[in-house]
């Protein structure tokens, strides 16, 4: 009977759940539909049913399905880039609907500042930031050529037209004392940190100085420009101080592009491109250049060409003519540039992995190529509570470059216009009977490197007691460099009799790994209007420096020149290892009050194994505050102002960039031995005291948005101030050193005004145009250095002046009376002569510097360009010039020459060289004031041109087809082959023309 009741009752509450269950299907039912954008599909938009986990998303045609329940359901249409839309249903099967691109405000723009994130309008920090958007798909191989001109405060310059060289960047000038021109070390590299990875500075290389200018390799080129999400520059005390002892000199914070949830998509993108130099400089023609050379012997009074002069006496046709910059550096250098990336991910869980491909050309003569493999991949992951987060990303590169041994671009410029032909009838290389030293022998000898590049970084992250997270950041930083120098004796004449034994190869290998491990937590809790997050972690970093070089000399066989352990003389030069250990724990205290009062302070204590016992550790840290003042109610009227803050800060940050234990005793292996025993000779001083430089960093700034923030206004003033200069102090011979490495009571000063302004000027659809407009005013100059005027570097500085000052004779120009160069005699002893006389100061440097971008669409089609221009003077072509007369072609400006009867020449009279005084006097000019210039430009740094095309099936998306330019005009007056670049002998930042193809799917 009781299992009957249990029976009847199991059929009761059946029944009662099937009715239940037939009543609620009864409630549920199946809305689809289509998202549009501009009378476009749009992909990526999530729909959800509002107070229900239902959500689905948007395929590449803009459908979707959804299943909902209920009566009067609302719709909730989600997409980062477009406005929020919601839908109130009724008795609707199909809701199709549009959603509006949104302009991100200040409000909405998220900043990276390295250890956390920061919302643009509550940052008390200045950091600059140049996205995807402005560096994607131009035909450059790193990332600093597509950012310069579009940040304030931060110059950029390519330190040669070679791809796989250098870039120098200085963030609101040059702090250090400690540059190329004076030591090994530059002391005012920013820090790189590429997605939370310090990785080191420039390369050096040990065996590229005759192609590479300052022997450089940008530690940016192991990136693809199209993997880069963002770059964040920190530049003041607030956004540095945080780096501690590494961020005197700013910070470069590279984040790469992750995954993003949405069904699978994948990229494909092609560019082809041609590239030149962009300038060239009008030299004399055969003709011109003969009667120059014949004036020269005249005026040295010789009548009868000397045997060697052989283009005027001649051996050489002189009715020929060569455009030798057409010939040596005039080809057009190719390159080709493929990447394809695969991405996607739920909720939980995303990926993207990308390849890239790089082959460039150069404009020298030969079969040259700069060649990057790279691959990067990211991955996330969310526990379905969002408490566990883990983001890990992995990239790997492969640079190969092999080019001349020596630039051409000096000869093509002072080569005789009526030099032989550079090849013979049968193909070989002309030496026309060994009077002509044939350019192209320079392509027997190459330069080659490898550089191979890892960085793999993985970010832990979990939320527990609702307020605190504990973070665990940590990676790896792998590079090497490996170089070979080739000699062989082919390069030279045939008729010197030179032979494999000749021949020589020289090999170095400069190889860095570092890891970093950075536990964090932190804590963020709002009571009321007030608001406090508070960050703590502590770095742990451990760097190895390898180098070792090797050279071989004399081989059996010039097939062997590869091969150092087939040379019969090898010369092994020191194997060095340096250790380097860094250490350090850091604060942030962030406090709101009532969203509109900011107060950020940060701090960090470091120690770091490049100095002494005494001396390893230091204080650093920094103070910011902002005050929102439009969120005051006095403003709440002011409409037109819809933004407003005033924020300034004040702090001390270091610099350990200075070498690997510069402070102990080193010794170095000498060349030769005694009684067979090799031996060493001291080769630094020992001085455990010397001890961090600092920079005193100040600035305000004003930013105000007008009309919704469609125009932004920010006006900054920087002042920094870096003391404790490490430098060599100078010693008396009697020591046996030159100087001794020691912190110098030296001050220098960086103060500036940076200007920014952007305005959406048409923000309707389907035509929008924003544009963007920064100047800097940067000014440096040395304000304190104790016993300047009785030390070694009196001649270098002036207390009062920039630091890029030079010292140079005063040119008064050409006597009326002898025809000679005239220059101020400053202490009047009858003669002029160096240091006594080179009393002139010229300011070698940037006035101002800037740049206008403008980016304007119409439906489909987008053009934007950027306009570069900087104010300054620098050298000029004088200063590297031959004797005019000589046998060197020369300008045609150098046709101005003065005589009795015409005073306003350029130059004195044509000399061939074998004048003594004529030459003094030109070597004095090329050290004087007539050798530095306006060197101002504007440049059209880059201009593109894009077509979309919008997919008509759920796999193709869409496509981009487009046109760019890089370094296309520039106009300026300066005398030389290029103002921006300056480095006499090497080649010039090219011009770049550049089409391709994006798919999307």
């Amino acid at each position: 009977m009781k299992n009957s009741y249990y029976h009847i009752g199991g059929i009761f509450f059946g029944l009662m759940f099937t009715a239940v269950s037939i009543h609620t299907k009864a409630q549920t039912r199946t809305i689809s539909g289509t998202v549009i954008s501009s009378g476009k599909p749009l992909s990526g938009v999530v729909i959800s049913q509002e107070g229900s986990d239902q959500v689905t998303m948007t395929g590449n045609n803009g459908t979707y399905t959804l299943q909902v329940s209920a009566e009067n359901t609302i719709l909730l249409f989600r997409h980062p880039d477009y406005t929020e839309e919601k839908f109130t249903l009724t008795n609707q099967k199909v809701v199709n609907i549009s959603l509006e691109q949104k302009v991100k405000g200040i409000e909405e723009v998220i900043l990276n500042a390295g250890y956390y994130k920061v919302k643009d309008k509550e940052r008390t920090g200045s950091i600059a930031k140049v996205s995807a958007k402005d560096i994607e798909n131009q035909p450059v191989t790193n990332v600093l050529s597509a950012a310069q001109g579009r940040m304030t405060g931060v110059s950029i310059t390519q330190n040669s037209g070679l791809a796989g060289g250098g870039y120098d960047i200085q963030i609101r000038g040059r702090n250090s004392l400690r540059n190329l021109t004076n030591g090994v070390v530059d002391g005012n590299q920013p820090l790189y940190v590429i997605d939370g990875i310090p990785v080191g500075g420039q390369l050096n290389s040990a065996l590229s100085v005759g192609v590479v200018p300052l022997k450089n390799i940008s530690p940016l080129n192991a990136i693809s420009p199209n993997d880069i999400e963002s770059i964040e520059i920190l530049k003041d005390a607030d956004a540095t101080a945080i780096y501690g002892s590494r961020g005197a000199n700013g910070v470069v914070l590279v984040t790469t592009k992750k995954g993003k949830k949405g069904r699978l998509g994948g990229m494909i993108s092609t560019t082809y491109s041609i590239s030149s130099v962009g300038s060239q400089m009008k030299m004399m023609n055969t003709q011109q250049y003969l009667s120059m050379r014949r004036d020269a012997y005249r005026n040295d009074g010789i009548m009868t060409f000397p045997a060697n002069a052989y283009d005027v006496n001649g051996v050489w046709d002189q009715g020929r003519y060569t455009d030798w910059q057409k010939e040596l550096i005039g080809k057009r250098a190719t390159g080709n540039i493929t990447q394809a990336s695969l991405s996607g991910g739920t909720e939980n869980n995303t990926f993207l992995v990308s390849f890239s491909h790089n082959d460039q050309t150069t404009v020298f003569p030969g079969d040259f190529h700069y060649k990057t493999n790279i691959l990067n991949s990211s991955f996330s992951h969310s526990s379905a509570d969002r408490r566990f987060r883990i983001e890990a990303s992995n990239m790997f590169s492969s640079l190969s470059n092999n080019v001349v041994n020596t630039d051409l671009t000096l000869k093509a410029l002072n080569l005789s216009p009526n030099a032989p032909a550079l090849y013979t009838a049968d193909g070989s290389l002309n030496w026309e009977n060994n009077t002509f030293t044939n350019p192209l022998a320079a392509l027997e000898s190459t330069y080659s490197n490898k550089v191979w590049q890892w960085n793999s970084s993985v970010n832990l992250s979990y939320r527990f007691w609702k307020d605190f997270v504990l973070k665990a950041n940590g990676g790896i930083n792998y590079q090497n460099l490996e170089e070979l120098s080739l000699l062989p004796s082919t390069m030279y004449n045939p008729a010197y009799g030179m032979t494999s034994e000749n021949s020589s190869a020289s090999k170095s290998s400069n190889t860095m790994f570092s890891y970093i491990i950075e536990p964090q937590l932190s804590w963020a809790k709002k009571l009321g209007n007030n608001e406090l997050d508070i960050l703590v972690g502590t770095t742990f970093q451990q760097t190895t420096t390898k180098l070792s070089s090797m050279t071989g000399v004399g081989f059996p066989s010039n097939a062997l020149i590869g091969n150092i352990g087939a040379a019969s003389t090898k010369i092994i030069s020191n194997q060095v290892t340096n250790p380097y250990r860094y250490a350090a724990f850091y604060a942030r205290i962030n406090y709101k009050w009532k969203d509109r009062y900011i107060l950020n302070i940060t701090g960090r204590r470091d120690a770091s194994s490049r100095f002494g016992p005494s001396n390893r550790a230091a204080e650093l840290g920094a103070a910011g505050l902002a005050w929102l003042f439009t969120k005051e109610p006095i403003f709440d009227s002011w409409k037109w102002l819809s933004f407003g803050k005033l924020r300034a800060s004040y702090g001390v940050t270091g610099s350990d960039f200075i070498g690997d234990y510069q402070f102990l005793n080193t010794y170095t292996i000498g060349d030769s031995n005694y009684d067979g025993v090799t031996g060493l000779y001291p080769s630094r001083l020992y001085n455990p005291a010397y001890s961090w430089e600092k920079t005193k960093k100040l600035e305000t700034a004003l930013e105000l948005g007008f009309l919704k923030d469609r125009i932004m206004l920010t006006a900054a003033f920087y002042r920094n101030r870096s003391t404790d200069q490490l430098v060599g102090i100078p010693l008396p011979s009697i020591t046996g050193f030159s100087n001794v490495t020691a912190n110098l009571g030296a001050t220098v000063e960086n103060r500036g005004w940076e200007l920014s302004l952007n305005v959406n000027i048409l923000k309707s659809t389907p035509l929008r145009w924003e544009t963007g407009f920064n100047l800097s005013i940067p000014k440096n100059k040395l304000i304190e250095f104790p016993g300047l005027e009785g030390s070694t570097y009196a001649n270098t500085y002036k207390v009062g002046f920039p630091t890029s000052m030079v010292r140079v004779f005063e040119y008064e120009g050409i006597d009326p009376v002898t025809g000679q160069y005239r220059f101020k005699d400053f202490n009047g002893d009858g003669k002029i002569t160096a240091p006594a006389d080179a009393q002139a100061i010229e300011n070698i440097g940037m006035k101002y510097y800037g740049g206008w971008q403008n980016q304007i669409s119409y439906k489909n089609i987008s053009l934007s360009f950027l306009l570069y221009f900087v104010k300054q003077r620098n050298w000029n072509y004088i200063r590297g010039m031959a004797v005019p007369g000589t046998m060197n072609n020369m300008p045609v400006d150098f046709l101005d020459v003065w005589s009795a009867d015409h005073q306003e020449g350029l130059i004195m009279p044509y000399s061939a060289g074998g004048n003594a005084a004529v030459n003094s006097l030109t070597a004095n000019l090329k050290n004087s004031t007539a050798a530095i210039g306006d060197a101002s430009f504007i440049r059209l740094k880059n201009i593109q041109l894009n077509y979309r095309i919008e997919g008509r099936d759920s796999l193709f998306k869409n496509a981009t087809l487009y046109v760019q330019g890089q370094n296309l005009w520039t106009w300026t007056k300066y005398f030389g082959l290029d103002p921006e670049f300056t480095v006499p002998g090497y080649l010039p930042p090219l011009k770049t023309f550049a089409f391709g193809i994006q798919l999307n799917f």
